[in-house]
Formats: C-alpha cells, structure tokens, sequence
C-alpha cells in the first residue's frame, strides 16, 4: 500500500477507537515516526497529509529537519528518543516538542538553552517519561522510585522555558496490544494526580505505537508514535 493509503487506514483505526471510547473526534494527534527514513520518506507524508513527525536521534534528525523545512512549512516535530545533555542546544532549536524528560537534570539543561537571538525565554512544550513497566533497557521514571518521580515532575513544572504538558510512554513489547492496556491505564492515571499536585490541566499522553495504538487511544492517548504502520519496516535500526 502507498504511503497515504497507509495514513487513511490509521486515522480510519484512531477515529474508531475514539468512538469506542466516547471521546471528541479529533482527540488524538497522529505523530508519524520517520527515524531511519530519508527525507524523501518525510516528504511524502508530508503530502499526504501528516503534519507532525516524529524522530530519535537529533543528529539524525538536524539534517532531515533543515532539508525538509522549504517544502514542508506546516511541520510539528517531536522528539521521542532519549536526549542527551550534549544534544540539548540541537534539540531546542530544531523540535516543537521533546516527548523524552527523564530528569530534573536534563529539564534543567532544556531550561537553561532555550532562549532566542536576543536573550529572551521562551517555552518548549515537554512531556516526562514514565518506564511504567519498570524495563531495565528504558529510559524514564521508575513508579517504585514514586518519591523521585513526584518530586521532581513538580519541580520539572516550575523551570522556566519549559511547558510540562503531561507524560510518556513505551509499553512492553507483546504479542498482543491488548496486553498494553494496564500499562496505557496507570499512565492516564499517573497524570490525572501529577494535574491534581500541580493544580493545573496536562492536556498530553504520548503513549501507543503501531502495534498497540488503537489500545492506547481507548486509554486516553492524545499522542500516538506510529512509523512501521505508515511507512513498512524499517531497513536499519537506531
């Protein structure tokens, strides 16, 4: 199938989770994970509708960002791997989101960075990885370290040039995507009492990928990470 067939038939799978949930039609952005793809691939999505992509690695995705800015103004990125510190000036300049805060430090370093040419603040929307399956090969807050996790989500809140809007996720790797729903639900769950700590809305939850996206969505997903769905398998891994 053709890569904007491929996008009819996932939003066609996301409208009718969103029924079967008794949410607002629209709820849930489509983020389309390109890591590994060429530009090109960026391009056609592009084309056939897709407005926000998402990548790993920015090295990676400073080069594609930049080749594909002329043609495809309307772009949202999101970065939805690991940051490290040395990154982080790349990072802000090139990403409308970074999905991937699994400190303080690092919220931190995204704070301190992101300022314009003339020396003025300004906000990067941010969401905090929760490792809700507690996987040692994931990065993200640990629930059994739910003091660290508390404490530092509202510091986190308070930076200034950073905007928390909620949490992320990866769910375990299954066989089935049902088996991802108390993964999706704790998620839901966390940011409904981190709002309640804060006294504010956090209107995000990245959480459900290709496998696993219609599950999410009927969780609460506004976000959903969908690469192999929309673009096939890819040639080489990150």
């Amino acid at each position: 199938m053709t890569i904007a067939a491929n996008v009819r038939r996932v939003r066609e799978q996301i409208a009718e989770s969103e029924a079967r949930a008794g949410r607002v039609p629209g709820a849930v952005t489509l983020v389309a994970v390109t890591k590994t793809f060429p530009v090109e691939t960026v391009l056609a999505g592009y084309a056939a509708g897709l407005r926000d992509f998402g990548e790993n690695r920015v090295q990676e995705a400073e080069t594609k960002i930049d080749a594909a800015s002329a043609q495809a103004r309307e772009a949202r990125w999101h970065l939805i791997g690991h940051l490290q510190s040395n990154k982080v000036k790349a990072a802000v300049d090139h990403f409308d989101m970074i999905h991937s805060v699994d400190s303080l430090k690092l919220a931190r370093d995204i704070s301190s960075r992101f300022r314009d040419l003339h020396g003025h603040v300004k906000r990067i929307p941010v969401l905090v990885e929760v490792n809700v399956g507690e996987e040692p090969s994931k990065s993200g807050y640990r629930l059994s370290d739910a003091d660290a996790f508390w404490r530092e989500a509202e510091q986190i809140a308070a930076l200034p040039g950073v905007e928390l809007q909620g949490l992320m996720t990866i769910a375990p790797r299954s066989a089935r995507a049902e088996d991802a729903r108390p993964c999706f639900a704790r998620l839901r769950e966390l940011r409904a009492a981190l709002a309640r700590r804060l006294g504010r809305a956090l209107p995000q939850l990245s959480m459900g990928m290709s496998g696993d996206f219609a599950v999410a969505v009927e969780e609460g997903a506004t976000l959903v990470r969908i690469g192999s769905a929309i673009f096939g398998e890819r040639t080489k891994t990150t």
